[in-house]
Order: structure tokens, then sequence, then C-alpha cells
């Protein structure tokens, strides 16, 4: 068999085995991938699917992402992409409208840079314009009701619980 241009993947592969101190039978095992396929794979001889890099990515402890690449599969941009919306979509300290506003500015910033929206990004042009607006709402929101509901209980609520006359000077 002629070897098939796939990058040096096989290479790749056959450091980050040997790295991670495994045989090809230990990997196949741990992949459910036959060992000869692995080895026609380590030896440019096969190109691999999504699923089998996933797999073998998985066992190895190594980015899926970077396998594709290097596999042709998927170009380094799109990888770097999709590495920025999934930090953000595991982030645990935003929400989901958070989440979703992030990724509308994101693609925003991109689209005037000159790249595509994203994947899952709203084709529409004016998405930038509306994220900016949800985000400025935002901020105005929490701005207003901190400080509406702080001022609201510091003066208007003085008179203490059980007291039912309203005793600030200034209503």
């Amino acid at each position: 068999m002629a070897s098939l241009n796939v990058g040096n993947l096989g290479e790749y592969l056959r450091e980050q085995r040997r790295a991670a101190r495994l045989s090809l039978r230990q990997l196949a095992d741990a992949t459910g991938v036959s060992n000869p396929y692995l080895s026609q794979i380590e030896r440019g001889l096969r190109k691999p699917s999504a699923d089998v890099l996933q797999q073998v990515a998985k066992a190895l402890r190594i980015s899926a992402e970077t396998l594709y690449v290097r596999a042709g599969i998927l170009d380094e941009r799109e990888r770097e992409e999709l590495e920025t919306r999934a930090v953000i979509l595991a982030d645990p300290s935003i929400n989901e409208r958070q989440k979703n506003v992030l990724l509308q500015i994101y693609d925003s910033f991109r689209r005037e840079n000159g790249f595509a929206p994203g994947p899952d990004a709203d084709a529409d042009v004016n998405a930038g314009a509306e994220a900016d607006a949800v985000a400025g709402s935002d901020a105005g929101d929490d701005a207003g009701t901190r400080n509406g509901d702080d001022a609201g209980t510091r003066d208007g609520d003085d008179a203490g619980a059980g007291t039912t006359k309203d005793q600030d000077p200034h209503s």
C-alpha cells in the first residue's frame, strides 16, 4: 500500500502512544480499534475517521481536535474557534443567557475582523448589535436593580420590621 498524505498524524500518534507507555495492543484494547488498523494509521497507510480519532484521543488523553487538524479533517482556525466556544459553554460560573451573549459578541468580533461566524452562530448581520444591546441593557439592569433596591431598602425601610409608617424624610 502507498502511504497517504495525512500530515504527520501517524508519527504523532506513535509519539503520544509511547509517551503514554502503551503498546499498540494496549491502545487497541482501550479504543476498541483493531491492533492492525492502528498500526496502519501509525505507518500512514490508513486515514482514520473522526470517530476513530476521537476514541484514540480519549485513550491517550489528548485533544481530539488536535488529531483532527493533523488528519486534515479540521482547519487550525476552526479548531481554535471550537475550543473557544467549548470553554465559554463549559464555564460553570456564568448562566446560559450570559453564555449566549458572550458567543454573540464573539461572533460579532469575528465578523468585524473578516471571519465567518461560528457553526452555531446566528447568520443575521445584526446579531452583533443585538448582543451589544443585550450586554448594555444587562449592565444597566444590574446597576439599576442594585442601586434602586439598595437605595429603597436603606432609605425607605429604615423604620424597621413591624413599623407601618415610612420614616423616610424624602418621600
